[in-house]
C-alpha cells in the first residue's frame, strides 16, 4: 500500500477563519497564518464512507438520566469555517440535575474554607465582569470509538477568570488550592459514575492555568445541560474538571483529600493510580491526539482515490507534523472471526501541517490523498511526528478507526 504524496492539514487561519465566529470579529489568537497553497477537493464526490460501527445517533440523549445521560457531536460534518459546534449539538456527559433545574431566584455561589472574605458571591453581579474568553475543546475522559469519539465539542465562551475571583476572596497563607464543586455533587444516583462533582485545582498556578466561569457559550446563556447559568472551563484539561452549575469555591490546604471526581476519572486522566491527597494528582491535561472524522470515495481522470479527513486537537502547543499509517486487516475466518490487525505493520509516513495551526486548545482539519491498491478493510491510525510529545492513547491505538473500500 503506498499512499500518494498529496497531505494536507488546515489550520484555522485563512480565508474561512471569520466564518467560525457569529459576531463579526476574527479573535488575535487566529494570527495570520502561514502561506500554503490548498486547494479544494479533488474529484467528483461518489459518497462518504462510515469509520467503523456508529453505535450512537448523533444529537440524541442516551444512555439514561442524570448523571447517565450521553449525547454525541457529530465530527463528521466539521469542514474549514465549521469547527465551532452549535449549543445544541454539543456533547453531554450528565444532564441538569433535578436541584439545579428546580431552581428560582437569583444564583450564589458559596465561598469558603482558608480565606479572609467569605460570605456567597452573587452571579448576576460577577456577570458584569465577563469577558470573550475565546474558543475552547471539551472532551470526556471516556471518549471513546463506540460513539464515533464524539463526547467532544468545541465552542466559543465568555466568562469570569478563576483567578480574579479568587484574589478578591483574599486566600489566607495556609491556603494551597481552590476547590470548586457543583450542583450536581448532591443526591445525584448513577449506574455508571460517582456522584461528586468536585475539583481541586493549586493556587499558586491558577492564573497560569486560565480556567474561568463560563456565562455564555457561542455568545448566548449556557444551555440547561452545560451549566445552565455558571460552569467552569478549565482550558486544554478533560470535560471531568469543567465543573457545570457551580455553586462552591473553597480555598484549602495541602492536606485536602482527592474528591470522588478526581478519583473516578484518575485512570482516564494519566495519572496512573488514585492518590489520596488532591495535591497528588497530575494536571488532568487533554494529551495530543489525532483521528479520521471522515473517508470521502472521489472520482478524477486519472481514477478513484479517498480523501481522509480528519483532527487533532490537546496537548500543550499546537503541532505541526503528524504521521499516518494505513494497512489493511486480515480477511474474517471462515468461522466468522472478526478481522484482525495484519500481521506486519506498514511504516508511518509523516506529513507537514500546513499552514502550522496557531493555537492548541481546539481542533484543527487535515487532510491525506490516499490511492489503495486494493479493496479491503483497513486501519487509519495517526501519530505525533515529534516523539517528545506525549500522545499515550495514540501510540496505545486508542484513536485507530477502521474504513471499508470496495473499489480501486
Amino acid at each position: 500500500m503506498n499512499p500518494t504524496r498529496r497531505q494536507v492539514l488546515f489550520s484555522l487561519a485563512g480565508a474561512g477563519a471569520a466564518a467560525l465566529f457569529d459576531r463579526g470579529r476574527v479573535p488575535a489568537w487566529l494570527g495570520n497564518g502561514v502561506a500554503c497553497t490548498s486547494s479544494a477537493p479533488v474529484g467528483e464526490l461518489l459518497g462518504t464512507l462510515p469509520l467503523g460501527l456508529q453505535t450512537q445517533a448523533f444529537g440524541v440523549k442516551y444512555g439514561g438520566s442524570g448523571l447517565d445521560a450521553r449525547m454525541v457531536t457529530d465530527l463528521s460534518l466539521l469542514e474549514p469555517g465549521k469547527l465551532i459546534t452549535a449549543n445544541d449539538l454539543a456533547y453531554i456527559r450528565t444532564e441538569i440535575p433535578a436541584a439545579a433545574a428546580a431552581h428560582t431566584g437569583p444564583w450564589t455561589i458559596a465561598t469558603g474554607g482558608l480565606l479572609e472574605k467569605g460570605g456567597a458571591l452573587n452571579l448576576d453581579a460577577i456577570s458584569k465582569q465577563a469577558k470573550g474568553m475565546g474558543p475552547h475543546l471539551f472532551e470526556c475522559s471516556g471518549n471513546a470509538n463506540p460513539s464515533n469519539f464524539g463526547l467532544m465539542s468545541v465552542a466559543e465562551w465568555d466568562g469570569i477568570p478563576l483567578a480574579d475571583i479568587v484574589a478578591g476572596l483574599k486566600p489566607s497563607s495556609d491556603a494551597t488550592g481552590v476547590l470548586v464543586s457543583g450542583v450536581d455533587h448532591d443526591g445525584q444516583v448513577s449506574a455508571r459514575s460517582t456522584a461528586g462533582a468536585s475539583w481541586v485545582f493549586p493556587l499558586a498556578s491558577l492564573s497560569k492555568l486560565g480556567a474561568f466561569l463560563a456565562v455564555r457559550m457561542n455568545g448566548e446563556p449556557l444551555p440547561a445541560d452545560h451549566g445552565k447559568p455558571v460552569r467552569l472551563v478549565v482550558p486544554g484539561w478533560y470535560g471531568c474538571t469543567w465543573i457545570k452549575w457551580v455553586n462552591e469555591i473553597r480555598l484549602v490546604g495541602p492536606d485536602e483529600p482527592a474528591t470522588a471526581q478526581m478519583t473516578e476519572f484518575a485512570g482516564r486522566t494519566h495519572q496512573g493510580q488514585a492518590f489520596k491527597l488532591a495535591r497528588e494528582f497530575l494536571p488532568a491535561e487533554i494529551q495530543t491526539a489525532a483521528t479520521p472524522v471522515r473517508v470521502e470515495k472521489r472520482r478524477t481522470a486519472s481514477g478513484i482515490h479517498y480523501r481522509i479527513v480528519g483532527i487533532v486537537w490537546g496537548g500543550t502547543k499546537a503541532v505541526d507534523r503528524l504521521a499516518i499509517r494505513i494497512q489493511p486487516r486480515r480477511p474474517r475466518s471462515d468461522d466468522g472471526a472478526a478481522a484482525a490487525p495484519a500481521a506486519v505493520n506498514a511504516a508511518f509516513e509523516p506529513f507537514e501541517v500546513c499552514p502550522t495551526p496557531t493555537t492548541h486548545v481546539m481542533w484543527s482539519l487535515w487532510e491525506y490523498t490516499w490511492k489503495p491498491t486494493a479493496p479491503g478493510t483497513y486501519d487509519i491510525a495517526l501519530k505525533v511526528a515529534d516523539a517528545t510529545v506525549p500522545q499515550r492513547r495514540l501510540t496505545s491505538g486508542y484513536y485507530t478507526r477502521q474504513v471499508t473500500i470496495d473499489q480501486v
